[in-house]
């Protein structure tokens, strides 16, 4: 009889959604202090998940994402990673 392991649950920070891995968007603290987009989910530093770039704009307005990732998260670091996230959502569309 084969063992079932349960794939662990992330959670979206701003929605509180539950779902794999996967069907997230990972938001890691880098060394230097900084946020930075994590398209393969593997990067090195403490992360956050969101489910698309309209959680990302609501973790902003209540600061979620300064919290989950323990570091300052500028208005230009909100920019570059709701432009990074828009890319991935919708390849063929967002770029420029």
């Amino acid at each position: 009889m084969p063992i079932q392991t349960n794939k662990r649950q992330r959670t979206c920070i701003a929605c509180g959604a539950t779902q794999q891995k996967g069907a997230f968007h990972r938001i890691v603290r880098t060394a230097e202090g900084a946020a930075a987009f994590d398209p393969t989910g593997r990067a090195a530093g403490r992360g956050a998940y969101v489910c698309a770039g309209a959680c990302l704009a609501a973790a902003k307005k209540t600061r979620k994402l300064e919290r989950a990732l323990r570091c300052k998260v500028t208005d230009q670091d909100y920019e570059r990673l709701a432009r990074e996230i828009a890319l991935v959502e919708a390849p063929g569309r967002n770029e420029e």
